[in-house]
């Protein structure tokens, strides 16, 4: 463990050493190994670039844009460029956000404040939603109401149109879907909800910005945008696919008018008069600046192009699913997912009985395979082979088994995969032999028995503690991951949330997560 703040100055050179040094922990980000958290274009320069725009810009402050104008010419430009993309027009306003959170929050922010008078405003999201929406819900008490999907993993108009009430400040579907990659029919939402009167955003934070692009390519997917009457708003993040650095967003709207109760002014305190468009006050101007020469860089051209490499990867990737035994695609790769799940996956028991539904109680856990495992008992456990997959340096995102659906694998796929794909598909062969003949994951049956009692108030810091040590993650150890996901899999969703954020606390603590640094 190092000390952030030592006694005497510690020379630069060392510091940076130390910094490399805690960097050799991560994950890859470049090399088209890791299939979350990061969107790799494998452009040579490209980092140089953004790093010394960002240095340019990085003491700028976004809280006055009368002070620094420099930032609010980046972020007009930024939003402008957006708006040419996503459909918007000569009406169509914007904000620079830090992140797709951030956008979504201030969406349904602008959708709750644009009706004061109501006691309890309304969300509607399908299932497949993400779960920033519920984030939102949560922060700003609008009550959620989540309705399922479809057989085909989206969105369901009449469904969501039954959902709609009085009281209800906006609808929202996906462009694509995180989960499973899929575009939920916009049209056919929008059209109900400029019936009903109702704002509707669309979350295109994920796949946005290459969605227009894989149209050009001839993709068959349906309009999503501005372009479509009765889409209130839409969010497209930089830091995906149009392969900015971290922490830039765009959140649309169609007007002005839409946008005016997203912001926030006070001037009842002494000080000067708080004035924000979005949740931050105090901004860097960095990502502003490495974002916006991002897109000069890459140029309407070069997206084109990335867009073709992610979807020839996407295809090969799909490819080798289909051709591997013991797997099948879940959700169909018409964007950039591919996400997977053992061909042979069957319901099995969640820890707590009694789900409506035949599944676990909260409409999830209730994984496949065994006591806990990621597949069937006899096929192929998704979190065995998440592992196996890992040993042989390819990092995917295995998700829990929710609804009915089975635990499922996703792959977010970008255009540096497209020179490792087919190194990939035949790793991905020989891991699911591995994971076949590892089994899937028996969890120990006074394991089972302790968990199956517990509720989330039952959840203490010496519990995960304990815990974390029985699964073997007590060093920091986090290369083998199976078990847990089992466990986590048949657990019900409020009891996950409950052990999570104790994990996650239990990392968060001075002395913790900065070994090997002296």
């Amino acid at each position: 463990m190092f000390e952030a703040l030592p006694a005497k100055g510690v020379p630069g050179d060392q510091i940076l050493a130390e910094l490399q040094q805690l960097r050799s922990a991560d994950l890859p980000t470049h090399g088209g190994r890791l299939f979350a958290y990061v969107y790799d274009p494998a452009l040579d320069g490209l980092d140089d670039l953004a790093r010394a725009a960002y240095a340019i810009s990085a003491h700028v402050n976004g809280l006055d844009p009368t002070a620094f104008p420099s930032l609010l010419a980046m972020e007009n430009a930024l939003v402008g460029a957006a708006a040419g993309l996503l459909g918007g027009d000569e009406q169509t306003v914007g904000s620079v956000t830090s992140g797709g959170t951030e956008s979504l929050i201030l969406a349904v922010k602008a959708a709750r404040d644009s009706r004061p008078s109501l006691a309890t405003p309304r969300l509607v999201i399908p299932s497949t939603a993400h779960a920033a929406f519920a984030k939102a819900a949560h922060y700003l008490r609008v009550a959620l109401d989540v309705v399922p999907v479809g057989d085909d993993l989206r969105a369901d108009p009449a469904a969501l149109a039954a959902a709609i009430g009085p009281d209800t400040v906006l609808v929202a579907a996906s462009a694509p879907s995180y989960a499973h990659g899929v575009v939920d029919p916009i049209p056919q939402i929008a059209a109900v909800c400029a019936e009903r009167g109702v704002r509707f955003h669309v979350d295109a934070c994920f796949g946005g910005w290459v969605l227009p692009y894989l149209q050009r390519l001839g993709a068959d997917l349906p309009p999503f945008d501005l372009s479509v009457p009765g889409v209130t708003s839409i969010s497209v993040d930089l830091h995906k696919y149009a392969y900015a650095p971290k922490g830039v967003s765009i959140l649309l709207h169609r007007d002005e008018a839409l946008r005016l109760p997203q912001y926030f002014a006070y001037a009842g305190w002494p000080g000067y008069t708080m004035i924000n468009p979005i949740i931050s006050s105090t901004r860097s101007g960095g990502p502003i600046a490495a974002a916006l020469a991002t897109l000069r860089h890459i140029g309407d051209a070069g997206y084109l192009e990335l867009a073709g490499r992610t979807r020839e990867a996407v295809k090969l990737l799909a490819d080798a699913v289909t051709a591997t035994p013991g797997l099948r695609l879940f959700a169909p790769p018409e964007t950039s997912v591919v996400c997977l799940t053992s061909d042979d996956s069957t319901p099995t028991t969640a820890l707590h009985a009694g789900a409506p539904d035949g599944g676990a109680p909260d409409g999830d856990g209730g994984g496949a395979g065994g006591a806990g495992g990621g597949g069937a008992g006899s096929g192929v456990d998704l979190f065995v082979l998440a592992d196996e997959l890992a040993a042989r340096g390819w990092h995917t995102q295995p998700q829990m088994a929710y609804a009915g659906m089975p635990p499922t694998i996703h792959l977010t796929v970008t255009a540096s995969v497209r020179a490792t794909a087919l190194e990939f598909a035949g790793d991905l062969a020989d891991a699911v032999a591995a994971a076949r003949a590892a089994g899937p994951v028996v969890l120990p049956a006074p394991l089972l028995e302790a968990a199956g009692a517990l509720t989330p108030e039952m959840v203490t810091p010496d519990l995960i503690a304990g815990l974390a040590e029985t699964m073997g993650l007590g060093g920091g150890d986090f290369t083998k991951m199976a078990a847990v996901n089992s466990l986590l899999n048949v657990a019900p969703a409020a009891l996950r949330e409950a052990l999570l954020t104790g994990f996650l606390s239990l990392l968060q603590r001075p002395g913790a997560g900065a070994q090997g640094v002296g």
